[in-house]
């Protein structure tokens, strides 16, 4: 899907929903195949990591949502202009997609010209 995350998008989605959520019904789409109560068994934040980068921001928001934590390694490390611009990118990157996000813009469609807006 993005990164090294492999999968069917709809799967990843619902695989992330199993431990966000307290209650699922049967999607098989999204993999689940029979109704989930996880009564008062805490939740867990999945994690995404390996291969991702701040270009991939829009994707990340889009498959993943808000609960999830992104461990930019490489990502950052790799940036031309060193780790600190790495991390530097990878939070201007977020903000801007939230920011399309919230003002109800295309923001999976339109992420790339986004992200080279904000980078400017």
């Amino acid at each position: 899907v993005v990164g090294k995350l492999e999968g069917d998008p709809l799967m990843v989605r619902g695989f992330y929903n199993t431990l966000l959520l307290t209650e699922l019904k049967i999607n098989l789409a999204e993999g689940i195949f029979f109704d989930m109560d996880w009564a008062s068994l805490r939740k867990c934040v999945p994690v995404a990591s390996g291969g991702i980068h701040c270009g991939q921001m829009h994707q990340l928001l889009y498959y993943l949502g808000d609960d999830v934590v992104l461990q930019f390694g490489g990502g950052t490390i790799g940036h031309p202009d060193g780790i600190q611009s790495g991390a530097t990118a990878n939070r201007v990157a977020l903000e801007a997609m939230v920011l399309a996000r919230n003002e109800g813009r295309d923001y999976v469609g339109e992420g790339p010209e986004i992200l080279r807006t904000a980078a400017a």
